[in-house]
């Protein structure tokens, strides 16, 4: 059950301040009955909105794209410290979205938020392979001994020898910029790799995930929703 008026703002229908407006002038039915207190509750699934005479269609799912900050953590909630959730605007936590997958806390760059617990499970699934891009500065000279050893797959501290990964040199030097892409996910395991090379990633940004890379104009902290056409990308489906 939804509030009339968080519904009708998550669909479109402008701010909740306007939505209270629509109500008000006893253009929005439920069933076919008027509709003018705010509070209403509705069944969108269940339950027939108009406004205008039009059916609203209601969408279940949410999908966001965010330009996670440093400092905040990928979680939808916790006691102590703020979380990717926090910075949605309420219209958008109302769909209960979380984090696909997570991003450590001084990491930052493109995290994936959505309710939609089979994409996620399709994004996360090892058997699917997902590549995962980072840009990354590095503490110590990047050299070509480093790809191959990334190219092959490296072994972490606990035994855990990772899949291949690519690795590229953007600039060697006492502090390096690379590019790394893995298919995996294991904890803090970029950093971990370079550990096992005897290096310290001292940045890090996702930048790309699946074939969706991160919208540049977004701000660390800023997200807007995924288009149809990167949706339709990420679910593998040819939307033409």
């Amino acid at each position: 059950m939804l509030r009339i008026d968080k519904l009708l703002a998550n669909m479109g229908y402008g701010t909740r301040k306007e939505v209270k407006k629509l109500l008000k002038a006893g253009v929005v039915k439920v069933d076919g009955m008027t509709v003018k207190d705010a509070k209403t509750h509705v069944d969108p699934k269940e339950q027939v909105v108009t406004v205008w005479g039009e059916e609203v269609e209601y969408k279940p799912f949410i999908y966001l794209m965010m330009n996670k900050p440093q400092g905040v953590i990928s979680a939808t909630e916790d006691a102590v410290e703020e979380t990717v959730v926090d910075l949605l605007e309420e219209e958008d936590r109302i769909f209960d979205p979380f984090p696909v997958g997570r991003l450590d806390k001084d990491t930052e760059g493109l995290l994936l938020l959505t309710n939609d617990g089979q994409l996620a499970h399709q994004l996360l699934s090892p058997k699917k392979h997902v590549p995962k891009t980072y840009e990354a500065m590095i503490d110590g000279e990047v050299t070509e001994d480093d790809v191959e050893a990334f190219r092959r797959g490296v072994m972490l501290d606990d035994g855990y020898e990772t899949k291949p990964a690519e690795l590229v040199i953007i600039r060697s030097g006492l502090r390096s910029d690379v590019r790394v892409t893995i298919t995996e996910g294991k904890f803090h395991q970029i950093k971990r790799m370079f550990q096992a090379v005897g290096k310290r990633v001292i940045y890090l940004k996702r930048i790309q995930m699946g074939p969706i890379p991160l919208d540049e104009t977004l701000e660390p902290g800023e997200y807007r929703e995924l288009t149809d056409e990167e949706i339709a990308l990420l679910k593998g489906e040819d939307k033409k």
